[in-house]
């Protein structure tokens, strides 16, 4: 028999509440999972609000150790009672360090480990190297019961070198949980397409299935640029193409899920001939030190 696997994206808007915000999560689980998801992806650091907007020194107490962290204590046995997997995105505390991390849950609750963010943004918005650490685990691959699953965060969707070195790593899908919208130092800058273009390019150039959760929603802040930031949603799931097979708008809230043939992928991204072609005693540059 063919291996399948049904990826699921969810999109939602999230408050102060953590306990809520949790909750909210479990039955959009719940949902993926009745409609028979194997992985569900939920939202960038769905556990508050998206406080890097400015930087406030009282969001460090939100942050726990990863094994201890309430997102992880309420997802993992709800993975296991339903058989699914579930990337948990989490603001982490390493003794003083801090991340942005992912959890990976699988289909049966146990951790199997965490990714630390690689990639950290700092602008106008998006003012992360104020809270996180750059990541210090690389980039991961995760052997779940369901499949061999990458997990990018954010603003690693950017940048292509990610996806490919999880894609040499063996991954059969790659996912990122996000949190992007508005940019406040430009109202009529609109990064969503460009957002689900990038991460299109990476299912395209290593023929493999990419999933983009994002949160939705407008989060007031007091003295912010318009009063507060806007999430544009726009959520996804991405063929070997590029085509998106589920795909959600600006507002809406829910679950997206799609089924893909993982040997019939592994095949055609054999034919495409991508991986056999590459030139890695040409890419030396990619791995220079940056430009002064």
């Amino acid at each position: 028999m063919a291996r399948t696997l049904r990826l699921a994206a969810i999109q939602a808007s999230f408050g102060l509440d953590m306990a809520a915000n949790i909750a909210r999560v479990a039955d959009l689980v719940r949902e993926a999972a009745a409609g028979g998801a194997q992985v569900v992806l939920p939202p960038e650091l769905f556990q508050g609000p998206y406080f890097c907007v400015t930087q406030q020194e009282r969001w460090f107490a939100e942050a726990y150790p990863w094994r201890e962290h309430p997102c992880v204590l309420a997802l993992a046995p709800l993975a296991a009672e339903l058989g699914v997997v579930i990337p948990v995105s989490i603001f982490e505390r390493e003794g003083p360090h801090y991340f942005n991390s992912v959890v990976m849950i699988d289909a049966d609750g146990s951790a199997l480990g965490l990714y630390r963010k690689s990639h950290i943004p700092d602008g106008p918005g998006y003012q992360e190297k104020y809270y996180f650490r750059p990541g210090d685990t690389g980039f991961r691959v995760w052997d779940t019961k369901v499949g061999r699953l990458g997990v990018g965060i954010c603003w690693d969707q950017w940048y292509p070198e990610a996806a490919r070195a999880m894609m040499l790593m063996g991954a059969e899908a790659l996912l990122y949980p996000t949190a992007i919208g508005s940019e406040p130092h430009d109202p009529s800058l609109d990064t969503a397409l460009p957002w689900r273009r990038a991460m299109q390019g990476h299912a395209v150039s290593n023929v493999v299935p990419v999933v983009g959760a994002n949160r939705t929603g407008f989060e007031a802040w007091p003295d912010y640029p318009g009063g507060g930031q806007g999430f544009y949603g726009s959520s996804f799931i991405s063929d070997h193409r590029g085509d998106l097979v589920a795909d959600f708008g600006r507002d809406q809230e829910g679950v997206l899920a799609a089924t893909f043939d993982l040997d019939f992928l592994r095949t055609h991204r054999a034919a495409w001939g991508f991986f056999r072609d590459r030139r890695s005693d040409l890419y030396g540059a990619l791995a220079a030190p940056r430009p002064a």
